[in-house]
């Protein structure tokens, strides 16, 4: 066959097959419900084009207000710390610091947080069935002053002072609690005073020292629904948080079975079925179900999440080997996710991406699979690897990769705030990086989906500076102001401090102003489960 006619002939198959072709549909590896549109995720509305031929002369000018339905992009993630304060680990540094002293360490971790855009503290106030607050119901913490059951001298009360220095530095606190745990082996000698002594009745003893409640019993489960309720009753708090100890980790027991047979043969006797992990199991779950039921029937906007142990089960999925939460620490994770017992979820990923039987992003990508609530999935990381660039790098990864997975409810939640203070070079490669820009915490349109009132917004021209002003119908249910400036064609924002009654902020115009003038503010609500307002958009006038 020729080559003119071997050629003729190859145009027209290929003619026939690009005809034959259909564009295929893309692939959705993971349906998911739809979610109403929260303001901050709706595009940007198109703004008829000013033209302005010089930046604003001094003057003072009030510009008129224009409302939209929905403000410029503003980031959502939640980014927050563990400080734990059993052993001392992270706060105080040492149990017998005086209250000023203690204050002060606070608050310069209060500070770096907000320095380096965190938005939420997750604070242990409950670390050994004692307090680090006011309680009527367990004695002061030994971790305070080392001594069970004294107070701060000259008073205080710790938690309280938490919540409020962070709110006033625009962050949320979700207090911290250790459902069963009764004694530390740090937590000094079993004093009279502690709940060991108190209420021997629902108390076990374990091989490593430590004292544990016993999950089993009513008795356990009414007296810590009563300390987390009295929390969330008395204090302006904005999540309660468990960890990963549930029933204990068995080398805590030098292997032995957690000693409740007594309690299993009663249940036995009096015509239970289950076999004993089942009952244990159980029991557990039904806690973890009341609590979130009663914490919602109390206050439903305060979350409740939980942080266990990042694995469920070995071979979840089939790559995973590891411990096995669910018949070691009677913990069926898996279960609350799917139930939807709980607002957000912080399986911890303790581990390097690329180690592959305990994968960070294979078993996130699994927790995600078994998010049919769709509830907030935010994952523990670990920073302490190291501060070298390797392991820099890694945090980093992570956090990238959790915002690609989880890109509707974006969030990190980071073992400790230690390792950020220890190795300078990470926490600055995270402000410097991923965290660069201040976020606002994630909505949960389960919780609540109407949007707070507009504040009502003025602005004036003072010299190099813009003065912001704006007044709100319900201010006591705001927890943020977002306000907005625009510069040429681009938006930009500030997140403020959770001042009480602060209804004003001072803009100073930028150097580049010349160039490109400010030419739109703006100010948005946001409410306590991060419902943001419509939008106030104020047009800035040029002579």
């Amino acid at each position: 066959m020729s080559l003119k006619i071997r050629s003729i002939l190859l145009i027209l198959l290929c003619a026939v097959t690009l005809n034959s072709c259909k564009t295929p549909k893309p692939v959705v590896s993971k349906p998911r419900p739809p979610k109403k549109e929260l303001p901050q995720r709706v595009e940007k509305p198109t703004l008829p084009s000013t033209k302005i031929p010089k930046p604003v002369e001094i003057e003072e000018k009030v510009p008129p207000v224009q409302i939209f339905k929905s403000s410029p992009y503003v980031m959502r993630e939640f980014r927050a710390a563990w400080i734990a304060t059993v052993a001392n680990i992270n706060w105080p540094s040492r149990s017998g610091l005086s209250t000023k002293q203690q204050q002060e360490e606070a608050i310069k971790l209060l500070d770096f947080l907000k320095d380096h855009n965190y938005n939420a503290v997750i604070f242990q106030a409950r670390p050994q069935a004692d307090a680090l607050y006011q309680s009527d119901l367990e004695p002061w913490s030994y971790f305070l002053s080392g001594e069970v059951g004294k107070a701060p001298d000259p008073y205080y009360d710790p938690l309280d002072f938490w919540i409020k220095s962070a709110h006033e530095r625009g962050m949320e606190l979700h207090v911290w609690l250790n459902p069963y745990r009764a004694h530390h082996s740090t937590g000094g000698p079993i004093a009279p005073k502690s709940m060991v002594k108190m209420h021997p009745e629902f108390m076990v003893s374990l091989k490593n020292g430590m004292w544990w409640m016993d999950p089993s019993k009513q008795a356990t489960q009414d007296h810590s629904a009563a300390v987390v309720m009295d929390i969330v009753k008395r204090y302006d708090v904005d999540g309660i948080h468990f960890d990963d100890y549930f029933y204990p980790y068995a080398s805590y027991n030098k292997g032995a079975d957690f000693p409740d047979s007594e309690v299993y043969q009663a249940y036995i006797k009096s015509g239970g079925k289950l076999s004993k992990p089942d009952w244990r199991r159980e029991g557990v779950n039904n806690f973890v179900e009341r609590i979130y039921k009663e914490i919602k029937a109390e206050k439903p906007q305060v979350k409740f999440g939980i942080s266990p142990f990042g694995i469920w089960r070995p071979g979840y999925p089939k790559s995973i080997s590891g411990m096995d939460q669910y018949n070691e620490l009677y913990a069926d994770a898996k279960l609350w996710l799917n139930k939807g017992w709980l607002d957000y979820f912080t399986p911890q990923l303790y581990w390097k991406i690329n180690q592959t039987a305990q994968s960070f992003p294979v078993l996130l990508g699994w927790w995600e699979g078994e998010n049919s609530q769709d509830r907030h999935l935010w994952p523990g990381i670990n920073l302490d690897f190291g501060g070298d660039a390797a392991n820099v790098d890694e945090t980093i990864n992570q956090i990238m990769l959790t915002r690609g997975m989880i890109a509707e409810s974006k969030g990190t939640v980071h073992w400790s705030i230690a390792p950020l203070l220890k190795y300078p070079n990470l926490s600055k490669a995270l402000v410097d990086g991923p965290y660069k820009k201040q976020a606002l915490v994630p909505a949960s349109p389960w919780l609540d989906e109407v949007l707070p009132e507009a504040p009502t917004v003025s602005a004036k021209i003072e010299g190099n500076s813009v003065k912001i002003s704006w007044s709100h119908s319900a201010i006591t249910d705001v927890s943020n102001w977002v306000v907005f400036y625009k510069y040429g064609n681009n938006w930009d924002y500030k997140i403020l401090d959770r001042t009480e009654n602060a209804t004003d902020f001072t803009h100073y115009l930028k150097e580049k102003e010349k160039k490109d003038p400010l030419t739109f503010i703006g100010v948005t609500a946001v409410d306590r489960t991060g419902n943001q307002s419509t939008f106030n958009e104020i047009k800035i006038e040029a002579k």
